[in-house]
């Protein structure tokens, strides 16, 4: 179900740290909002601020705030801002924002809000958004929100799990634990699940597809040993734009301090086009202790991968 937000006012200043004044329109480029103090070639081009936000610290200031008093770009109505993530947008009939940050650092007696105001709620409640396609903005149109789904797909790579000898165990652990960390971190996700033998012809198709259909990251279990026919590794490392080595060795170098046998895994981690792709041993255990490595890398490498600097 599609969440609506109404625009409230539009908001323009000179200079930065200043109070922003409401304007008829707002016109959005490349850039920002032009005529903005804030607009240039970053990540922040453009802020927002919903009333929610406003009227609550306004019933903490003891007064009335008005509309770009907090250096808003766009004040808006119908959904707590600060509860969206990078990467969701917000879609309407001119324009396209993405988000790109929640919140940033205050800047305190420095800024003029803050001496004017007493105080800031845009370090905490504030947003911020690049323009992803351009047009004009005001008061009184409404922006369709989206969040930023990501698509993630499991390959287990078996060759008796293929025929029906046994269960595939470790991609369906693979879904579990991804799925509860996502939702932790307030991540909507796509899951999709395939089983094939031991061949290097099905995985490279499958991995291709899966980059095609812009899949944020792919998740292959199996084939990483040093038997005769694990080739996994051979079959993705060519294919890999970029390779990504450390989290590998640091798993390799953790797990394999108690297990040796752990060492003998040729898990690789890399970048195809703008898909992150993660090779893992085919054990339920393995798997385990691979994703809980991985997992927490997974949010930032697509903000790099992005463009989305959120230091």
């Amino acid at each position: 179900m599609t969440t609506n937000i109404a625009i409230l006012s539009v908001n323009v200043s000179e200079k930065k740290g200043t109070i922003k004044k409401p304007v008829p329109q707002i016109k959005l480029t490349g850039i920002g909002v032009v005529g903005d103090a804030h607009s240039g070639n970053w990540h922040r081009q453009v802020s927002l601020l919903a009333k929610e936000s406003i009227d609550k610290f306004a019933i903490e200031a003891g007064r009335q705030i008005k509309f770009g008093e907090f250096a808003e770009n766009i004040t808006t109505e119908g959904l707590l801002l600060h509860t969206t993530k990078p990467m969701d947008r917000f879609i309407g009939e001119n324009i396209e924002l993405e988000v790109t940050q929640i919140g940033k650092k205050c800047h305190g007696d420095n800024c003029n809000i803050f001496r004017e105001v007493g105080n800031c709620v845009m370090p905490k409640e504030g947003i911020f958004a690049r323009v992803i396609r351009h047009g004009e903005l005001k008061a009184g149109e409404q922006l369709a929100y989206q969040p930023r789904i990501l698509k993630i797909k499991i390959i287990t790579m078996s060759d008796r799990a293929s025929r029906g000898e046994y269960d595939d165990k470790s991609g369906p652990q693979i879904k579990n634990l991804s799925q509860k960390y996502f939702e932790t971190i307030n991540r909507k996700f796509h899951f999709e699940q395939t089983l094939i033998p031991d061949q290097a012809d099905l995985l490279k198709a499958e991995i291709e597809a899966a980059v095609d259909d812009q899949f944020d990251v792919i998740f292959t279990t199996g084939g990483t040993g040093i038997g005769p026919r694990d080739i996994t590794p051979e079959t993705i490392r060519p294919m890999l734009h970029k390779e990504i080595p450390g989290i590998m060795e640091l798993i390799r170098v953790k797990y394999g301090m108690e297990k040796p046998a752990a060492l003998l895994s040729r898990g690789i981690a890399g970048l195809i086009k703008q898909t992150l792709i993660y090779a893992m041993p085919g054990s339920v255990k393995a798997v385990t202790e691979y994703c809980n490595e991985i997992l927490p890398t997974i949010e930032h490498s697509l903000y790099m991968i992005h463009g989305i600097d959120s230091h």
